[in-house]
C-alpha cells in the first residue's frame, strides 16, 4: 500500500509539473507583456496590428497588448497614465513640444543607440529629437490640403482656386445654391488651427513662425497673424463653413458626413481623411480630389509651402519594465515593410525613406511632398503645451467672432513671452 501511496504521489506531481509547463510561454516562464496605445482606427489599425503578429513571431515569449483611444481623448488619457506612473510600454505621439513635455519629465526612453538615422525623412525624425537625441521614430508623413467633391465642382463650373480671392468667389456660388462651401468640425479646436498656421505661412513667409517661437525678432503679435485672423473672420463672415461648426468634434464624423452627402463642397483637412473615406464612404472616393491652400495676394508665402506633421510618432516609456523589446517593437512599426503596407493600404505618406506608395491617390500627395519648399509642422504639436492651448483657445475665438485677430495674437505673444523666454 505504501508503494502504491508513493506512486499515486509521484504520478500526480508528474501531471501538476506538465500543467504548469503548458500554461507557461517558451523557456517555461510567463510571457512578457507589453502595452502598445495608438488613436488610428480602420486600415492603419490593421497595418499595426500586423507589424505586431511579426514581432511577436520573432518573441514568442513575448504578448503585445495593443489598445486604440479615440483621437481627441487619447492626449489627456496618456497624460494620466503618465502622471500616475503607469503609462504603456509604447506610445504614440506627435513629437514636437507635446512630447518633449514628457521628456523633461524624464518619462521617455533615448533611443539614439538604436537608431539608424538614414532610415528616416530628416525634418520628420528631427521632430521628435531634443538636444541631438532620439525620443520617437515617425511611420507617417501627413500635409494638410483642401479636399473637395469633384461633382459639385464640375456641376457649377469651378476650378480649384489659386489664389485666396478665387476660393472666396467659390464659396459665393456654393452658398447661392445652398450648399455649405467648407466643411469644418472644430470642437476640438485643432482643425481650425489649420486655417491661421496655413493664413500666417501665405501673408508673412515660412520664417514668421521659427522668428517668433524661437524669439528671433518677430513675435505672436506680428502683423502676419493679425492678418491671418483676418482672412479667417472674413470668409466666418461670408458664411464659408457649416452652422455651430465650434461645436462640431472631429472624430464622431458629422463634419464628413456634410462631404459624403453633397451638402458641403470642401473640407481642409490632414491627408489622412483619405484613410477616413476609405473606411466610411468608399463609393466617395470616386468624386474627391483635392488642392493645395490658396495664395493671398502680395504675400511673402507659396503653395510649396506645406502645413505638414511627422506621426504617427512611437516612442518607449522610460519607466517600461523591458525597454530592449519595447524598443525593438517600434522599429517594427517604422521598418520598411509597415512603411510599404501603410502607404498603400492608408492613403497615406511615410517618414521612411526610399517608401514610395503604390496607391495611385497617394501618389498624387508624394508628388505635392516631393515639390514641397517647406514643411510646417503644427503649431499645437510644436509650442509648448501651455502656449499650444491657448493658441488653439484664440483660434476657435476669432472663428467664432468672439476675439478680434488684434485680441488673438497680443494675447499669444505675452504668453510667449511668459514662457519661451
Amino acid at each position: 500500500m505504501k508503494k502504491l501511496a508513493m506512486l499515486m504521489m509521484l504520478f500526480l506531481v508528474l501531471i501538476l509539473t506538465a500543467c504548469s509547463g503548458s500554461s507557461n510561454s517558451a523557456g517555461g516562464s510567463e510571457k512578457k507583456v507589453l502595452e502598445f496605445w495608438h488613436i488610428d482606427p480602420g486600415e492603419k489599425e490593421k497595418v499595426y496590428e500586423e507589424a505586431v503578429e511579426r514581432f511577436e513571431e520573432k518573441h514568442p515569449d513575448v504578448e503585445v497588448k495593443v489598445l486604440r483611444i479615440p483621437n481627441d481623448a487619447y492626449k489627456q488619457k496618456l497624460s494620466v497614465a503618465m502622471s500616475g506612473g503607469n503609462p504603456p510600454d509604447v506610445f504614440n505621439s506627435w513629437g514636437g513640444g507635446w512630447l518633449k513635455q514628457f521628456v523633461d519629465q524624464g518619462k521617455v526612453l533615448d533611443v539614439t543607440e538604436d537608431v539608424d538615422k538614414s532610415h528616416f525623412n530628416e525634418l520628420a525624425l528631427q521632430n521628435s529629437m531634443y538636444d541631438d537625441k532620439v525620443y520617437g521614430l515617425p511611420l507617417g508623413l501627413s500635409i494638410d490640403v483642401v479636399f473637395y467633391n469633384k461633382e459639385i465642382f464640375d456641376k457649377y463650373g469651378l476650378e480649384e482656386p489659386k489664389t485666396y480671392q478665387e476660393w472666396l468667389e467659390i464659396n459665393d456660388t456654393l452658398n447661392e445654391n445652398d450648399i455649405i462651401p467648407i466643411a469644418l468640425a472644430n470642437k476640438t479646436k485643432w482643425p481650425g488651427a489649420y486655417y491661421l498656421m496655413n493664413f500666417a505661412s501665405r501673408e508673412a513667409g515660412t520664417d514668421l513662425f521659427d522668428s517668433a517661437f524661437h524669439r528671433e525678432g518677430k513675435g505672436f503679435d506680428d502683423e502676419g497673424y493679425v492678418q491671418a485672423g483676418t482672412y479667417i473672420q472674413e470668409m466666418v463672415k461670408n458664411d464659408a463653413f457649416n452652422e455651430g461648426f465650434n461645436g462640431v468634434p472631429y472624430d464622431e464624423g458629422t463634419g464628413r458626413q456634410l462631404l459624403y452627402s453633397g451638402q458641403a463642397a470642401m473640407m481642409d483637412m490632414t491627408i489622412s481623411f483619405l484613410n477616413n473615406v476609405r473606411m466610411e464612404a468608399p463609393e466617395f472616393e470616386e468624386k474627391l480630389d483635392f488642392f493645395v491652400f490658396p495664395e493671398v495676394e502680395g504675400g511673402k508665402g507659396s503653395v510649396t509651402d506645406l502645413g505638414a506633421s511627422a506621426s504617427p510618432v512611437w516612442s518607449v516609456s522610460e519607466s517600461s519594465e523591458h525597454p530592449d523589446l519595447a524598443t525593438e517593437l517600434i522599429q517594427e512599426l517604422t521598418s520598411e515593410e509597415t512603411a510599404q503596407a501603410y502607404a498603400d493600404r492608408t492613403g497615406s505618406l511615410t517618414s521612411i525613406n526610399g517608401v514610395v506608395p503604390n496607391d495611385e491617390f497617394t501618389k498624387k500627395f508624394h508628388e505635392v511632398v516631393e515639390g514641397a519648399t517647406h514643411l510646417q509642422m503644427p503649431y499645437d504639436q510644436t509650442l509648448p503645451p501651455e502656449l499650444a492651448e491657448l493658441h488653439k483657445d484664440t483660434t476657435q475665438a476669432v472663428f467664432g467672432l468672439e476675439m478680434t485677430p488684434e485680441e488673438a495674437a497680443e494675447k499669444m505673444e505675452a504668453k510667449a513671452k511668459e514662457v519661451l523666454e
